[in-house]
């Protein structure tokens, strides 16, 4: 019975401190959702700056829907999309030659692509501004690939390579005794395992391709290769004093990594236990 108590106390203790921070983590979201339907004077007119908005005024979200906006999330979406398949698959097969291949050197490559985790990013800006122009990709959203997916393939390597240690040897003994090559071994056992570890690394690394602000300020010139930081950048200085305008297109650019975190949450948690697990 005292122990049941027990269980008791610490589940309330447990849903308590649950519920508080969902407060915490909805709270911003739901603040910039609710100014973003208000009028310029309304929010100085209100009570608080937290009041609801007295109606649901929309001229905000057309005017910016009717901008550019449409441009900047396209360039947004293809960036991430062509970004994360690039990035998933060269870290897939990095990772397999780690984690399963015996060579001399296995041990020092791995630890030299670990060891690029700690280069400051923005310690490589001049060069990588010097080679894009040098490459004639400047101003142009394929030379935002090279170092979105350069930055990130240190972290997803070391994630995934750990994550395959923990596939049993036995399943590829049994597809080597039926025959099937190291290619066809990754493709049809290896990679089909290793799902919830790409699907957690993909949300991962597609937030940040999503909210990446530096190289696509400083690859990038005109609006037809922007992407939706850069919208945000824009918008605060040409709106500095109309808050409500901020706010959507601050709204609008959460909004998408958002719900694909609310449709794939299942997903990242799956791939979160299963590579403690494994590892």
């Amino acid at each position: 019975m005292a122990r049941k108590k027990k269980f008791s106390f610490a589940a309330i203790v447990a849903i308590i401190f649950a519920v508080i921070w969902m407060l915490v983590a909805t709270f911003p979201f739901l603040f910039m959702a609710f100014t973003s339907f208000k009028q310029r004077n309304e929010l100085f007119q209100s009570p608080t700056i937290f009041s609801l908005p007295k109606s649901l005024y929309l001229d905000n979200y057309k005017e910016i829907l009717t901008g550019n906006f449409l441009i900047y999330f396209r360039n947004s979406v293809l960036v991430c999309a062509i970004g994360l398949i690039l990035l998933l698959a060269a870290s897939a097969m990095a990772s397999y030659v780690f984690s399963r291949l015996k060579f001399k050197i296995n041990k020092i490559v791995f630890a030299i692509v670990i060891a690029c985790m700690a280069i400051p990013i923005h310690a490589t800006l001049i060069p990588v501004f010097l080679l894009t122009k040098e490459v004639q990709l400047y101003d142009n959203i394929i030379g935002l690939l090279g170092p979105y997916i350069a930055f990130n393939i240190p972290v997803s390597v070391f994630i995934l390579t750990g994550f395959m240690k923990g596939i049993p040897v036995e399943l590829e003994q049994a597809a080597d005794v039926d025959g099937a090559g190291k290619v066809r071994t990754f493709l049809e056992i290896i990679l089909p395992l290793s799902m919830p570890g790409l699907a957690t690394l993909a949300i991962y690394n597609g937030i940040n391709m999503w909210n990446e602000f530096v190289y696509a300020f400083v690859l990038t010139s005109s609006v037809k290769s922007r992407t939706l930081p850069l919208a945000i950048w824009e918008y605060q200085g040409q709106y500095g004093i109309d808050i409500p305008m901020v706010m959507t297109i601050l709204t609008l650019s959460a909004l998408p990594m958002i719900i694909a975190f609310v449709v794939f949450q299942e997903k990242l948690i799956k791939g979160m236990m299963a590579g403690a697990v494994k590892g």
